[in-house]
């Protein structure tokens, strides 16, 4: 298998699959002499990792990382900084009654016509468990980007409910379960999820991220914008199936002058009077927040019984059991940012490359 790797000048290489015996990654260009230490990355892993409310998957994993190289004396070297989280919760037999059966939703059978095999604890190499070494990389470059950049997500849709921007409030995600930023919408999803999680089902949701303190210049036209790399970047994380950026589709119902962002003479600079453009434009940050959207599909894995086909070409039925997320989109808002500081590192250095 090929493409496990994201990122130009900032790049890393995952491995591992969810029910291995561990997952690991090689983060290449980072900069030497920039303070990093297991602590500075488990902050942010311990905001993904399964088992933390009824909400989520109960499985129980701690996510301890370790650095195996690239640090020395509480220092980054500039050499590949390698990065292992080991499994200690996997549960394989609850998939083995569908070592037979592809699941609906899932990448069973796309794996299996690709590469003649799969693994089906879990999903292997599919699941969501690898994103927990995007989280461990997006630390080391949020060390790239340093202290001016702050990157912050929440969860603003979950199924049917929405947040009152009236009542946005970043300050407001770390104090609820589904990292939502309007308080009243937290309580409303906690009602509206249990009644999805005790019926067997789950539901989709939209994830906000916004780096704020994003340099201008980032990006570079035309096949390196900074807003493709971000729709791919969030793309490729598991159960993603669509991407906005700014307005995004917003901007296809209304009309030029609601959607220009007009300038005004700001000394020696000059100031957007708005923000529609989400801080990109002709892929290239403004300095502006930059504001990406994405919509994560309900997860697939359900009690309902479902329609499928075995390896052997039978009809049958299949109802997938173990221990699921009711909406993978709330643990995906640490995956998001980390996937939006791994572009914005990615992005930062190359500039630098190219113009000093």
């Amino acid at each position: 298998m090929s493409h496990n790797s994201f990122g130009h000048l900032f790049r890393f290489t995952t491995f591992g699959e969810s029910h291995g015996p561990a997952l690991g990654c090689v983060v290449d260009g980072c900069p030497p002499g920039l303070s990093l230490s297991e602590e500075d990355i488990q902050v942010h892993l311990d905001r993904r990792r399964p088992g933390q409310s009824k909400y989520t998957t109960q499985r129980q994993e701690p996510d301890q990382i370790k650095i195996l190289s690239g640090v020395f004396e509480g220092v980054t070297t500039g050499t590949s900084i390698g990065l292992l989280i080991e499994n200690v919760d996997q549960r394989s037999k609850d998939y083995s009654e569908i070592s037979e059966k592809f699941r609906p939703g899932h990448a069973d059978y796309t794996y299996w016509k690709k590469y003649g095999i799969r693994d089906y604890r879990g999903g292997g190499r599919s699941s969501a468990r690898e994103t927990a070494m995007r989280v461990a990389a997006g630390a080391v470059a949020r060390k790239v980007l340093g202290p001016g950049v702050t990157i912050k997500a929440g969860l603003v849709i979950m199924g049917e409910k929405e947040i009152d921007r009236s009542r946005l409030d970043w300050d407001e995600v770390n104090n609820n379960p589904f990292f939502c930023p309007d308080a009243t919408a937290a309580e409303e999803f906690a009602d509206y999820l249990d009644g999805v999680r005790k019926s067997g089902s789950s539901v989709g949701g939209v994830v906000e991220v916004v780096a704020s303190g994003v340099p201008a210049g980032l990006g570079a036209p035309v096949y390196g914008k900074l807003d493709q790399d971000l729709a791919s970047a969030m793309m490729s994380i598991n159960a993603v199936k669509g991407v906005e950026i700014g307005n995004g589709f917003e901007a296809a119902r209304i009309t030029g002058e609601a959607n220009a962002d007009e300038l005004r003479a700001h000394g020696n600079d000059v100031e957007f009077l708005s923000n529609n453009a989400g801080g990109v434009l002709g892929g290239i940050s403004t300095g502006q927040d930059v504001v990406c959207r994405f919509a994560v599909k309900p997860t697939s894995s359900i009690l309902t019984p479902r329609k499928t086909v075995t390896k052997s070409g039978e009809d049958t039925e299949i109802v997938t059991k173990g221990r699921h997320d009711p909406c993978v989109g709330i643990r995906a808002v640490p995956i998001g940012e980390a996937m939006m500081a791994c572009v914005l590192a990615d992005h930062l250095l190359r500039h630098k490359a190219q113009c000093g």
